[in-house]
């Protein structure tokens, strides 16, 4: 098994979580071999964790960046993929991002490590996340997208994709999945792997409706087929807010679709993207 393996980390203001991740990382059966966090201007106390932190794992390096103003999506990319260009560490086999809000088991990245040597068709994995007070055992119904607080990629597959597009509105890490598959790649979200995230998903967006709204953009953003959506946010009637919470999701993705803004997705990765989104939604029709 190679234990060959880097982290980078954005952060920005979390002092209540980043504690947790680190010693998350601190107590992993197999450690990496350098991990760089990014401190995108944080104003709390997030620096102060990381530097005392740092000055008792030499590993750990912090990367503290000037402050600027509000917040991107686009930003998470920006600042992942300069601390990718400061890792020290250059003969690494394997790269995983990680947020600073996020924690897991004690061997979690043994068993990604693991699975990878097992399988050398796989180039993205990572463990199921979820968000604080939602069940442990609802996971999504891809199991092919794996989310950007844990992707967990081999180096060569990284490299094949180009790295991480920063897209304004959200949804960069879907899209690094979907980049991975066209390029020959397995992705693999493992169920068995949890991940507990420590705070709602885009929280800094708003109130839970406002939340919904957002990823409803994101999604018209990415290029989801407009059938493909329609499902997506019926299938999500339920889901709490119930009705108003789907609702909203359908509203964000048509308000973006009216304001016909350009999107930055290359347009055969949409084409790939929607091609996958149609051989799922036969596979569910289709006679078995």
């Amino acid at each position: 098994m190679s234990s060959n393996y880097v982290l980078v980390t954005p952060v920005r203001d979390e002092e209540a979580t980043i504690g947790r991740t680190i010693e998350s990382v601190l107590k992993q059966t197999v450690l990496p071999r350098e991990w760089v966090i990014v401190s995108d201007g944080s104003t709390d106390g997030t620096n102060s964790i990381i530097f005392r932190a740092a000055a008792e794992h030499p590993w750990l390096r912090p990367l503290a960046l000037v402050p600027r103003a509000g917040r991107s999506f686009a930003a998470v990319v920006h600042n992942t993929e300069t601390g990718i260009r400061q890792l020290n560490c250059q003969d690494y086999a394997l790269l995983g991002l990680l947020d600073a809000d996020v924690t897991f088991q004690n061997d979690y990245f043994e068993q990604l490590i693991r699975r990878l040597d097992a399988d050398p068709k796989l180039g993205l994995v990572g463990g199921v996340v979820i968000d604080v007070g939602l069940p442990r055992d609802r996971f999504p119904r891809n199991r092919m997208d794996v989310p950007g607080a844990v992707q967990f990629f081999r180096r060569e597959c990284f490299e094949k994709i180009g790295g991480l597009l920063p897209i304004p509105e959200g949804g960069w890490d879907g899209m690094t999945c979907v980049m991975a598959r066209m390029a020959g790649y397995k992705t693999r979200l493992f169920t068995d792997l949890v991940v507990d995230h420590l705070k709602p998903r885009n929280v800094s967006e708003g109130g839970v409706v406002r939340r919904k709204w957002q990823m409803g953009v994101r999604d018209h953003a990415v290029g989801y087929h407009p059938v493909f959506e329609a499902l997506k946010c019926i299938s999500r009637l339920k889901d709490s807010p119930v009705v108003v919470g789907a609702l909203a999701w359908w509203i964000g993705y048509c308000m973006a679709g009216c304001r016909r803004r350009q999107r930055v997705i290359p347009p055969a990765v949409v084409k790939f993207l929607q091609r996958e989104q149609w051989d799922r939604m036969c596979a569910i029709v289709r006679p078995a």
